[in-house]
């Protein structure tokens, strides 16, 4: 039978492992560094299934979104995993935001999304305390248990004989007589085919096998805060607002997760260190390697007033609740209590550019998933079949 190599144990490693074994009988051997599963990027996140909404028409992000909307929530329902379609409102607090509030309903529609132009009225009655001129209603976001569709694969996998590893960290990768030989901390995996799902340390992976990413990972961290218990009735669902265009990121929003927390945020600013959660999270390496790539000082030129503004708004608990009161004024900064952090694997070109959609990088017996942050939760199904496709050849 044959045999790949899956690095990465969070959910689109995951995803790719259990599509090449349960879906299409070929064995499999995961490789995750840390001692859990997700224990980064997936056991990080906002917990939303996205519904494809700002996507490039015709990107992988747009396509995958879009149906890993509907077969994540498929997963998570058959395998009694916490899951809630619950919609989201988008809204323009102003008369200058119609414009791109418009432009966004009109992705929506070539993107495939159900997607409906709302007034302040309706608007307020599915959020009484939201603030708005419009909003959108998207119907088919929804709220999940990531950690719990990580469990759900890997005890799938498990059950059929699968080998799991944790606390194996991929230390060398060659290629030796038709076949991938990877040295991990705790012995020698040999498979027909490697799969790079490795997030944070994708890029490295990719060195590690021979590779020269086009590419390489610049960590983002999402500072997020949750709402005191008292006060969640603010929120019922999931606000967004208009997103910038010139900007990178979607802004601060709320998000009800899947254990009525609701959560806010996320901030974004470059982090320390790679898995650097916290602002004392620093790594020489790390930040040495963001310093000596060229696209780090042309990024930092084009977005330096939005870098200080996140900056500033980090370390500001007064700051982040004005930004969310402009979505819900009834929030007030006694509100806001910290929650944990995410770090976000983006992926950057040297031209200072950030890889707006996913990417793979195909080698012999090698597929490498080289920038996969959000949707890629939602999309992690949709990103097994693909990586899935491109890796049965190399077995043949």
């Amino acid at each position: 039978m044959p045999h790949v190599a899956v690095v990465g144990g969070g959910i689109v490693g995951l995803a790719v492992a259990h599509e090449l074994a349960v879906r299409r009988g070929i064995a499999v051997t995961v490789l995750e560094k840390e001692a859990r599963w997700g224990a980064h990027q997936t056991g990080h996140n906002s917990g939303v299934v996205h519904a494809g909404l700002y996507y490039r028409p015709g990107s992988h992000k747009a396509r995958m979104a879009v149906a890993g909307s509907r077969s994540i929530v498929g997963f998570a329902r058959e395998n009694g995993v916490p899951v809630e379609v619950c919609g989201k409102l988008v809204v323009a607090t102003g008369e200058a935001e119609l414009p791109q509030l418009a432009t966004l309903a009109r992705r929506a529609e070539r993107n495939g999304v159900p997607a409906r132009w709302i007034s302040t009225a309706e608007a307020l009655e599915y959020e009484p305390e939201v603030s708005c001129v419009a909003a959108l209603r998207v119907e088919s976001t929804g709220i999940v248990d990531y950690g719990g569709v990580c469990r759900a694969f890997a005890d799938r996998l498990a059950e059929r004989g699968n080998e799991l590893r944790t606390n194996a960290e991929v230390l060398g990768i060659r290629g030796r007589n038709g076949s991938v030989e990877l040295a991990t901390a705790n012995g020698v995996v040999r498979a027909d085919a490697l799969v790079n799902c490795a997030g944070l340390h994708s890029d490295r992976v990719a060195l590690l096998a021979g590779l020269r990413p086009k590419a390489r990972v610049v960590p983002f961290r999402g500072e997020y805060f949750e709402l005191r218990p008292e006060r969640r009735h603010l929120v019922r669902g999931l606000i967004y607002p208009v997103p910038d265009p010139a900007l990178p990121f979607l802004g601060v929003h709320l998000t009800r997760m899947i254990d009525s927390s609701v959560h806010a945020g996320p901030n974004a600013v470059l982090a320390l260190r790679r898995e650097g959660y916290r602002w004392r999270d620093i790594s020489a390496r790390d930040i040495a390697e963001v310093v000596r790539f060229p696209g780090t000082w042309r990024l930092a030129r084009r977005y330096l007033r939005t870098g200080v503004s996140e900056v500033v708004r980090s370390m500001s608990r007064k700051r982040f609740a004005a930004s969310l009161a402009r979505l819900v004024p009834a929030i007030r900064q006694a509100d806001l209590v910290r929650a944990e952090a995410g770090v976000r694997a983006q992926a950057m070109l040297p031209d200072g550019s950030l890889v707006d959609d996913f990417l793979f990088e195909i080698a012999p017996r090698q597929v490498h998933v080289l920038n996969a942050p959000s949707p890629a939760a939602t999309a992690s199904l949709e990103i097994a079949r693909h990586v899935a496709d491109r890796v049965v050849p190399h077995l043949d």
